[in-house]
Parts: structure tokens; sequence; C-alpha cells
């Protein structure tokens, strides 16, 4: 390749990683003013939903789920039990193994949270078959990637 299609193809404007990282930081900054009066920030509302989906889950599961480390995920998790949306409870055939639980207000929490699915979704631009589009798309895009991670 010779010096300016080597130029041309590294503009920022050109690379799919920035496009993403772009548009992952403009969601988050998004969903900030309309999770914030439910006492959520983004990766805990990502908890939440998957908890709304499977309630009384191991740690270990809800992270491969939410794809997030025990690192991380542990004081979100402390932090979402302070303000009374989950309960930790640890396995009586096994100490090691932690489960989470919505509390009533976790779960009365969701019906709320509807509200921010669907502003966000006005907000987009977007109608739901190109929302659908776009989402498997980064799905297949990811699971490449993972597949690259993976050899």
């Amino acid at each position: 390749m010779d010096d300016e299609t080597l130029e041309k193809e590294l503009r920022l404007d050109k690379q799919l990683c920035f496009a993403l990282y772009g548009a992952a930081h403009a969601f988050t900054r998004a969903y900030k003013p309309l999770l914030s009066p439910l006492g959520l920030t983004y990766p805990q509302y990502v908890v939440m939903m998957a908890l709304w989906e499977e309630d009384d889950i191991s740690v270990k599961a809800l992270g491969e789920k939410v794809g997030l480390d025990s690192g991380t995920l542990s004081p979100l998790l402390k932090r979402l039990e302070q303000i009374s949306y989950v309960s930790r409870r640890r396995d009586a055939a096994d100490e090691r193994v932690v489960f989470i639980t919505l509390t009533e207000e976790g779960r009365a929490l969701k019906a709320r949270a509807l509200e921010v699915f669907s502003t966000i979704g006005n907000q987009i631009g977007c109608d739901i078959s190109e929302i659908e589009s776009l989402r498997d798309s980064l799905k297949r895009l990811k699971g490449h990637l993972e597949a690259i991670d993976g050899d």
C-alpha cells in the first residue's frame, strides 16, 4: 500500500471500532438522565435486566450472562443491595456460591424501566426493524470477535 492509501485507511472516521466506541459512549450518556431517577448506572441497569429475565441466579452465571468479571460485578451488586434492589445469599450446599435475588423493590422497578426502554427507542429515531437489524449485526460482529479471541 502506498502512503496516501495508508493515510486514507487509517483515518478515524473510517474505523468501525471508533464508530462503535463513539456509539457506546453516546448510548451511555443518553441513558444517564433516564436511569438517574431510578438510582441506577448503565451497568447496574444491565444487571437488573438480566435479573428480570432470570431471578435467583448465581453471581457466576450472572457475570457470564452480562459479560462482567467478578471484580466488576461484586461492587456493583453490593451497591444494588445497599439500595434494596437485590439480596445476596450463600448456597447452603456450597458456601462459595452466592445467589442474587430481586427484592420487591427490584421487581417493582421493572415497570419504571419500561419507560426508559421506550424513551431510548424514541430518541434514537429508528423503527423496531432497524433496531433489530442493528442489534443482530452487532451480535454477529461480537461472535466473530470472540471467535478470534478464542483462537
